[in-house]
């Protein structure tokens, strides 16, 4: 007699194709090279549908999205999570609301990253696009999207992250030559959020090669 999973297999199944649909389009504008990347959805108060280690996010099949619980370890299977689960299920423990994490290495997430270390953060002032954050309601606004040192330890990282939540409201971070992560209350909004701060920061890096 097979054990029941804890959690709902068809609602696994669904979030899982969400995942891989999205994940194809954000591979075919070149946001995951290699087997960078990681994603994620929640699927129920103590489960997350996350991508597994390694592997082309482009070419994702059911079989490549496994369930870890709100500590980031696996559930019912074998198979391994990435590395940077932790910083997926941070999100999800701290937020009820959160319902979905992305992480991309787009070339101005990157670059971006590099640049802006020194400060620590990247400042966003005055820009339409500022409104396509939940709860920014017009330009005349300025918004600070933090950039981290990057760490193998993602128990660092993840207490950077927390430190910051404190303080600020966020919809994403970056780490330092590594990328972006960017989240929302479902894959929609957190892909709203991601492709945003590519924008806003397309323009940044744009700006900087304009007034040398």
């Amino acid at each position: 007699m097979s054990t029941a999973l804890p959690y709902d297999p068809q609602q696994l199944k669904h979030r899982a194709g969400e995942i891989i649909v999205n994940v194809r389009e954000l591979a075919a504008a070149g946001w995951t090279p290699a087997t960078s990347s990681n994603f994620s959805t929640r699927l129920d108060d103590r489960h997350v549908a996350i991508t597994v280690s390694g592997g082309d996010k482009g070419r994702l099949t059911e079989a490549d999205i496994m369930v870890v619980d709100l500590d980031g370890q696996p559930v019912a299977t074998d198979q391994r999570p990435s590395a940077e689960t932790l910083l997926h299920t941070q999100l999800y423990s701290r937020f009820a609301e959160i319902g979905c994490v992305l992480h991309t290495h787009s070339r101005n997430q990157t670059v971006a990253s590099r640049l802006f270390a020194g400060t620590g953060h990247v400042h966003l002032e005055g820009y339409e696009l500022l409104k396509a954050f939940t709860g920014n309601n017009t330009h005349e606004t300025a918004i600070e999207l933090p950039v981290l040192p990057n760490s193998q330890d993602m128990h660092t990282l993840a207490a950077q992250v927390d430190a910051l939540l404190d303080r600020q409201c966020m919809w994403g971070y970056l780490i330092d030559g590594h990328g972006l992560y960017a989240w929302g209350r479902d894959m929609a909004e957190a892909r709203r959020h991601l492709e945003a701060f590519e924008f806003l920061l397309g323009c940044e890096l744009e700006l900087r090669k304009l007034h040398r």
